[in-house]
């Protein structure tokens, strides 16, 4: 089945606002072995109508993202309503579920809200748990033409409240209406510390020979492969890639690095404390952001001056003059001293020149130091060129250490 997206909001053609939906709705739907063929981005108006009215004469499927708010430029419901020749109606359960939501956060509610409570009764309810905009899926419908409308699928702009409605409604509803796929599954694995050339180098032409659809995608630190095709075929592809990858691979779940880290040392029952100059947080950011961190995190230190260093890590200052802060010898001085102020098996730290300036011949932009002082033996420290975007440095900076604590652990 042909899937199109549609985007919808002045904002996002304007560059007000990052469009993230493309990446996350094509991620969520490919192992559906669905694939959006197409995709537009339109401004709210009367435009939305012909941007669907286009889509609907290639595609089974169209999802379309924003235009659910109360304000007067919101007009996502209209427009397909009146393009699929409906009413619009005003929904009690709507209502007070918007109403409700108000009440908890004791915030008073506009009368401009009672618009989101509207929709066809021919029109099913996805349900909001994050905002005050609800969903709505169209079925298809005769309209008079040579092919009944797709499956409409109406979603709210704002990512947080798009994601969770995804997963939670539309994948079920897709799930039902696509046809079964009993020759074809697929497995996925997370590899970091690879190139998105060097892993096709290594494993694709093999993969390719079994058969299989191969897909990568790549970030920062890390590369997605994507398998499909026979189980039969994916379990000789798995002896092929594990062979190839080995300690590259990160997961086989599409779990984020500082995940499995996080696991890891639940697993041991180990501590872990951070160090940072370079990456200013971002670090213990990520940790931090995994359920469950409280149990194994437990303090980060962002120490971007000098004196910083000294006083809250000691590292002498005679080490900073004779090496500077971007240096093997303060990495290891940092990861040493937030093992020691913490009381943790083991502590990571980053310092680094993440640019645009204060690089030199000897030690230019992108230069980065990694550390890791571990109860598992000497002290570990690792010299690195990375971007010399900012950054990108510094997604890479965290992604190399938190990958350098994933290897020891195992």
């Amino acid at each position: 089945m042909r899937v199109e997206l549609i985007n919808t909001g002045t904002e996002l053609l304007l560059g007000h606002v990052l469009n993230t939906h493309l990446r996350f709705l094509a991620e969520a739907l490919f192992p559906l072995g669905l694939h959006i063929a197409r995709q537009v981005t339109v401004p709210d108006g009367p435009v939305i109508r012909d941007a669907l009215a286009d889509a609907a004469t290639r595609a089974e499927i169209v999802l379309i993202t924003g235009g659910l708010g109360p304000t007067t430029d919101d007009i996502t419901r209209e427009s397909v309503a009146d393009w699929l020749g409906l009413t619009l109606r005003h929904d009690a359960e709507i209502m007070r579920a918007i109403e409700e939501r108000f009440a908890r956060r004791a915030i008073a509610m506009s009368p401009r809200n009672a618009r989101q409570a509207q929709r066809p009764p021919e029109a099913t309810v996805l349900w909001n748990h994050h905002g005050t905009a609800p969903g709505l899926y169209f079925p298809p419908m005769e309209r008079g033409g040579p092919a009944p409308s797709p499956h409409l699928f109406l979603l709210p702009g704002p990512p947080r409240e798009l994601q969770p409605m995804f997963t939670d409604s539309v994948r079920p509803i897709l799930e039902k209406v696509l046809p079964p796929r009993p020759d074809s599954t697929m497995r996925s694995y997370r590899t970091a510390g690879l190139g998105e050339s060097a892993v096709e180098e290594l494993v694709g032409a093999p993969l390719l020979a079994l058969g299989l659809e191969v897909g990568y995608c790549a970030r920062p630190g890390e590369v997605d492969l994507r398998l499909i095709g026979p189980d039969a075929a994916l379990a000789r592809a798995e002896a092929v890639v594990v062979e190839k990858l080995g300690p590259h691979i990160v997961s086989r779940d599409s779990r984020e690095l500082e995940n499995i880290v996080v696991d890891l040392l639940t697993e041991r029952g180990e501590t872990l404390a951070v160090a940072e100059s370079c990456t200013g947080g971002l670090l213990a950011h990520r940790v931090t952001n995994v359920p469950g961190a409280s149990a194994v995190f437990l303090q980060g230190f962002v120490t971007y001056a000098n004196a910083a260093k000294t006083r809250t890590l000691g590292v002498p200052a005679e080490l900073l003059h004779a090496h500077g802060a971007v240096s093997a010898e303060v990495a290891t001085a940092m990861a040493e001293g937030a093992r020691a102020a913490a009381g943790t098996d083991h502590a990571l730290a980053t310092t680094g020149i993440a640019g645009p300036g204060g690089g030199s011949e000897a030690k230019p932009v992108g230069t980065a130091f990694i550390a890791l002082a571990t109860k598992l033996g000497p002290t570990i420290v690792q010299h690195h060129r990375l971007s010399r975007d900012r950054a990108t440095f510094k997604d890479l900076a965290t992604q190399t250490a938190l990958d350098l604590l994933r290897r020891q652990l195992l």
